[in-house]
Formats: structure tokens, sequence, C-alpha cells
């Protein structure tokens, strides 16, 4: 039914951004309703064989939804609900910020992909960190921060770590995210000689700000040199990181078969053509790092299947985004029920007995 809804009505009628601000604010009145807990009850993952322990936590399965939908921190309880392990929200950025002006995002329907160039619009750490100040228990939530546009890249690590400093304490695991092609400059972070000291504020911050160690990772981008994805793999282990989210969204248009004039729009491309090299991120990072840091596999996720081939290959947790828009509400808990049918069906008895995961895990 889904399906019929998207192609005749979604998709014909409302552009990629109206649709998702008409979702938000759908979830956010099922959140203030109080009405997530009882949805989590129907839609949640409950075969104790789906869970993963990992970060010092416990998923309940390991599909989770990727930083980009929930930017500002107000539906991650009812999002959660709808299946979802743990729901990363942001990217976060220092300063309060709109984004890039409008149009920018577009769907690819014949390539199951969307390209966005939003630009990190968020209300900026402060407002986020007061929502989450309030956070109950029942939904495991990253933060993931990034760069405000304003912020020359000389001062970018102070920027980084006021956000890390609003929002660490609230955080389950917290991402420094140098990998989206939307803001200039910052995918310059990922060089390593950019990337340590600045990786080491956000830790150093961290730290100082909570009772606890908050897990740290960093998000990556499809397009780096397999040279340099080592290189971050190495630099990660050096600085004792407890894991790499791979991969961002891609700057790369490559076979494509969707309009010509949408496929030329600058922007992040996510969704289904990401498949083949986020896979190969993802092995490239577990054979350099083997079982040291855990591996979030993101990109081109739209079925059991895909999840099932991310845990062989290595990933302790996956997360989706893109699948979502094309699948629906009931996407995550799908591919959930399937994940419990495939185990039933295979030699192993649990998620965390797959090859990669059981390396990752803990």
């Amino acid at each position: 039914m889904y399906k019929l809804l998207f192609t005749q009505v979604i998709a014909r009628f409302m552009d990629a951004e109206t649709a998702h601000h008409t979702t938000m604010r759908g979830l956010r009145a099922i959140q203030r309703a109080g009405a997530a807990p009882l949805i989590r009850r129907i839609l949640a993952p409950r075969d104790p064989a789906l869970t993963v322990r990992a970060l010092g936590l416990e998923f309940s399965g390991p599909l989770g939804l990727a930083a980009g939908f929930d930017k500002d921190a107000v539906a991650y309880e009812a999002l959660g609900a709808f299946g979802f392990s743990h729901v990363e929200i942001g990217t976060v950025t220092g300063q309060a910020q709109p984004g890039n002006p409008k149009p920018r995002s577009w769907r690819l329907l014949p390539d199951r992909a969307v390209i966005n160039r939003m630009g990190f619009n968020n209300e900026g750490s402060a407002a986020a960190a007061a929502r989450l100040r309030e956070r109950r228990p029942g939904t495991i939530v990253g933060v993931n921060i990034g760069k405000t546009k304003l912020v020359p890249e000389a001062e970018a690590a102070a920027d980084y770590v006021t956000s890390t400093e609003r929002l660490a304490p609230y955080a389950d695991y917290l991402v420094v995210n140098v990998s989206s092609p939307n803001t200039p400059g910052l995918r310059d972070l990922q060089a390593v000689e950019h990337l340590r000291p600045l990786l080491a504020a956000v830790r150093e911050a961290a730290d100082r700000v909570t009772r606890h160690r908050v897990p740290l990772l960093v998000k990556i981008a499809p397009d780096l040199a397999d040279g340099d994805v080592d290189a971050v793999a190495d630099l990660a282990l050096e600085l004792g990181l407890d894991g790499i989210i791979a991969t961002n969204t891609t700057i790369g248009r490559e076979g494509l078969a969707s309009d010509p004039e949408l496929v030329k729009e600058t922007g992040g491309l996510s969704g289904a053509p990401l498949k083949e090299r986020s896979v190969q991120v993802l092995r490239r990072l577990r054979a350099r790092t083997g079982d040291r840091l855990v591996l979030i596999s993101v990109g081109g996720i739209e079925t059991a299947d895909d999840v099932w081939e991310r845990l062989r290959a290595g990933a302790t947790l996956v997360q989706g985004y893109t699948g979502m828009i094309y699948g629906g509400p009931l996407w995550a808990h799908r591919i959930n029920r399937d994940l419990s049918r495939r185990l039933r069906g295979s030699a192993f008895g649990a998620i965390t007995d797959l090859a990669g995961n059981s390396r990752s895990a803990g």
C-alpha cells in the first residue's frame, strides 16, 4: 500500500523536503502525545537473537536510523518505536544555521536514490542539548556533530568542542562528521593531519564534561581513496576511538538512470547506488582494524539481505535512511522480521554469530 501511495501521491505532489517535514510533524505529534511506547510494543524488534552488544550498550537489533533525518532531536523516541534499535540525531552544529538555499533535495526514483545539499540546517547544539536533557530511557541516541558553515577551518576544532561540551552528557555515543559534501571545506578535515587534532580535542572535551566515557566515532565519505581509508582507520586505532561509520553520501554520479538534469544537481547522493562502494569500504576497514573497532555500515541498505551482507562483511551495526523513504514507515519493522526468519533458517543462532559481527561486538 505504501508503494502505491508513494508513487502515485507523494512522489507526484510533494517535493522531497516537503514530504520530510510532513513526516517529521507526524512523528513529533506521536512523541508529544506519548504514543511511542505503544507503537514500540508492536513494531520494535523483540527477538533476542537480534540483540547486539556494542559500544557498552545493548541494541535490540542491528538496524538503526542514520543521521540527517532527525536533525534537531525532536522525534528520536517516535522513530525508535518504529523498529530502529538506535537513532542518530543531527548533524548538529555549534551555531544554528538555515542550511543551503532551496530547492536542496531531490528523489531519483529510477535509481532508488536521493540527492541532497541541505547544508546542515539545524537549530544548533544548544537547542538540541535542551531537548536531549529531557529524554526518557528507551531509545539509544547517537549524536552526530559537524562544523558550522561560517566557522573558518582554522577554528573548526573549537566549534566541534562547543557542540561536544553541550551534547556529550546526553549522548549514548558521539559521532564526528567530517564527510558531508555540503559544507565547503568540511571534507578537507578527513585528512589525517587535520583530523588528528580535531578528534583529540573532541575526546578531551567529552571526557571533561561527562562522568562516564562516551563512545566516540568518526563518519567518513565513500569517495576517500583506499589509502586514505587506511589512514583514517590507523588514526582511529592510534587515538583509541571506538569506531567508524562508513559511509556518508557520495559526490559520484556513475551509472545512474534518472533524468540527467536531476543527476547534475550538486550535493550528496544516497541510496541504492552506494551499495557497492559502501561494502568495499567496510571490508577494507575490517581487514585493517580486525576486531578493535566497532564498524557501522551505511549506504544502500534496502532489505534484510543488505543488512545480512554487511554483518557478514564485518559490520557491527547497520544504518539506513533513504531505504525508509522508499520503503515507508514499516520498513525497519519488516527488516527486523525478515532477519529473524533468516536466522531461524540458517546455521546461525543469533546476529552475533555472524562472522563479522562476532568479531566486533562487545
